[in-house]
């Protein structure tokens, strides 16, 4: 399993994450060789920071109901502050409302509005198989980058069988409960093309000690 490092991205999202608790997911991504994602209000200062790490933010976070027009604006800013890929909420309402043409076209809004890699999260959690079957195929129809399973704050996480069955659609970013290397290997193996882990340093770690 080859460059394992870099396809790890070292996570801080939550209410409470304060510039120093950026600075420290900067510096341990900047020693593993890992990327990161963090809130849109710290792009600039991460890029002053530690201009070397690849940093992703988040858009229509964490709930994925905002505008479509506010995300895209979302994105537009996160971009100009420096961010290297944008990981969007999709609009689970939407979904399981049926209006699927409403969520590929907030999808494609988001995707147009910038040459950045463009993530997008299905909150897998919510859903029925069903419905991730369809979330998946609408975030490959609008153009998206990634598949991503969850934010981590809906009340789950991501699970094998689900990197398996959204792989089948577009490259997959595993994220919500992936605490250890047990874990991140197993999402690797089931197709995961990306991890997002607040213990992306932990599974780090544990990676290259297997590796002695």
């Amino acid at each position: 399993m080859e460059d394992v490092l870099p396809r790890i991205e070292h996570t801080v999202l939550g209410p409470e994450t304060t510039p120093a608790d950026v600075e420290e997911v900067l510096d341990e991504a900047s020693q593993y060789g890992l990327r990161t994602c963090i809130p849109p209000c710290y792009l600039e200062m991460a890029g002053e920071y530690a201009p070397d790490v690849e940093v992703a933010t988040v858009i229509g976070f964490p709930h994925g109901n905002h505008s479509t027009t506010a995300k895209v604006a979302e994105a537009e800013d996160a971009v100009k502050a420096g961010a290297d890929e944008l990981d969007m909420v999709m609009n689970v309402g939407l979904l399981k409302a049926g209006e699927d043409d409403a969520v590929r076209e907030d999808i494609e809004s988001v995707v147009a509005a910038t040459t950045k890699p463009v993530k997008v999260i299905i909150e897998t959690p919510l859903l029925t198989d069903e419905e991730k079957h369809r979330a998946s195929q609408l975030v490959a129809d609008a153009g998206a980058d990634f598949v991503k399973t969850a934010t981590g704050f809906g009340g789950g996480g991501a699970t094998v069988p689900d990197v398996e069955l959204m792989s089948e659609y577009a490259p997959v970013k595993a994220s919500g409960g992936v605490g250890s290397w047990a874990d991140a290997k197993a999402m690797f193996e089931a197709g995961a093309e990306r991890i997002g882990a607040s213990s992306g340093d932990v599974i780090a770690q544990e990676y290259l000690d297997q590796q002695k």
